[in-house]
């Protein structure tokens, strides 16, 4: 046998125990056993000049193969090891959500090497953990999520890594750990709202105190003194008894409705700060929806494209915001033109009593504007509607440029003719009896509710 077949049958008889392992076992050699069995490799090209190396050699590999084998019975099996998870199971998007990793180890010392089977739309920070275990203890591993997009997701499995003894050998475990989560529209600003209606400090979110054209006669409640009060209101024997000035607050009208048209089309497919505009729409739409079912009215909400994909009936109470929730969380744009005709012929047979309709849309064309210049006025009288129409921020940018240089110039004056078209399609809207809001996508949350606050001290419902 020539010195040639010797070294490609020892190169072999390395190369295909490895795969066997990697295929059955999930073991796998790390960089230290490469350059490891780098020596006798090395060694091996002198059998191809003197056939006397081959008793270098063939000792060199006997002992390199035995180290090889002794510290491949070192790993860990599956058992040695369990992992357990908690997470809840609502998850506000682009909003931070911890999880907790708890890793059993049943054996002795180890150093393990962990990470949870995140989806690439949820971004765990950190993605991964290394630790070294003592044996017969546990790890309480903690990292955020935070989602890129709303939808059902489900965490399948924890994947863990084990080194052997002498660090020549790892093994991969998978376990099988199913958690799902649903990513909703940022829901933390209601908390956030909650707490700072309960302290007076709305103003910190950019909402504004609206001043009540008239008063409601129903008395609502007892609260302390602001500077934005009118005297008029200080209830002065509860001021006597508590030695601090105090007003009542009276209730604004209730029972009224709010119906939301969410534009779910082409038109919403644009991104601004991150989000597409009706992931902005749908943030918005939710803190509306929280101020107006707090104030008792109810609250409803359709969906729709070139079809109608959802509808919930408005209903009032708390628990209307589950069901917004759920009939929100996964719905996405999607690269069609918009049906505002089925729209309005949905909400005009399922929707007869007089309600506040909110249209949440992005017009950039003559055609567009015109169907909702049309099917928004043929309300008027019957319905309150509200136009809501975002603007696309890069249209400002290219209008404020300074001094724009020949490109520039004419991407301005392209700019500017737009945002004029803009201007008069909102004023056409507002002679003929329709409301409208022209926002920025990210900033529409308080502008929306300012104004649902000035429908209700204007008594325009």
């Amino acid at each position: 046998m020539s010195s040639l077949a010797v070294l490609l049958l020892c190169l072999m008889g390395i190369a295909a125990p490895l795969l066997a392992l990697a295929r059955l076992l999930r073991v796998y050699p790390r960089r230290p056993l490469i350059w490891l069995a780098m020596l006798p490799a090395a060694a091996s090209f002198g059998v191809l000049a003197t056939p006397e190396a081959l008793y270098v050699v063939m000792p060199l590999n006997a002992v390199v193969g035995s180290l090889m084998c002794l510290d491949l019975c070192t790993l860990p099996s599956r058992r040695a090891f369990s992992v357990e998870r908690q997470a809840g199971r609502i998850v506000s998007l682009r909003k931070p959500h911890r999880v907790l990793l708890t890793v059993l180890n049943h054996a002795r010392r180890r150093f393990i090497e962990i990470r949870d089977g995140v989806p690439p739309e949820l971004h765990a920070q950190p993605a991964d953990f290394r630790l070294r275990l003592a044996g017969r203890s546990r790890a309480a591993l903690h990292y955020e999520l935070r989602a890129g997009r709303r939808g059902a997701f489900t965490i399948d499995a924890v994947h863990l890594r084990a080194r052997s003894w002498l660090g020549l050998w790892q093994r991969m475990f998978v376990y099988p750990l199913e958690t799902a989560l649903n990513v909703y529209p940022d829901m933390q600003q209601l908390s956030q709202y909650a707490l700072l209606a309960r302290t007076n400090r709305l103003s910190l979110l950019g909402v504004r105190r609206t001043r009540r054209i008239g008063q409601d006669n129903e008395f609502e409640r007892l609260r302390d003194y602001t500077l934005d009060d009118n005297y008029k209101h200080i209830d002065w024997r509860t001021t006597a008894r508590r030695a601090k000035l105090t007003v009542k607050d009276y209730q604004a009208a209730q029972s009224q409705r709010i119906i939301f048209l969410m534009d779910c089309g082409r038109m919403m497919t644009n991104e601004a700060a991150g989000l597409s505009l009706l992931d902005h729409g749908l943030n918005a739409m939710l803190m509306l929806s929280y101020v107006a079912l707090r104030q008792g009215d109810s609250v409803g909400m359709i969906s729709f494209s070139d079809e109608i994909h959802g509808f919930v009936p408005p209903r009032g109470g708390m628990q209307q915001m589950n069901r917004l929730l759920h009939a929100s969380f996964d719905r996405f744009p999607r690269l069609v033109e918009s049906r505002y005709d089925q729209a309005f012929r949905y909400l005009a047979s399922h929707c007869r009593k007089r309600s506040l309709v909110v249209l949440v849309t992005s017009v950039l064309d003559e055609v567009n504007s015109r169907q909702i210049e049309q099917y928004l006025t043929n309300l008027v009288g019957r319905h309150l509607p509200l136009g809501i129409l975002l603007r696309d921020r890069r249209l400002f940018e290219a209008v404020e440029v300074e001094h724009p240089a020949e490109p520039q110039l004419w991407r301005a004056a392209a700019a500017a003719e737009i945002l004029a078209w803009r201007h008069q399609v909102l004023t056409d809207l507002q002679s003929k009896g329709v409301l409208s809001l022209d926002v920025f996508p990210e900033a529409m949350t308080a502008p929306l509710v300012n104004r649902y606050l000035e429908i209700k001290a204007r008594h325009l419902l």
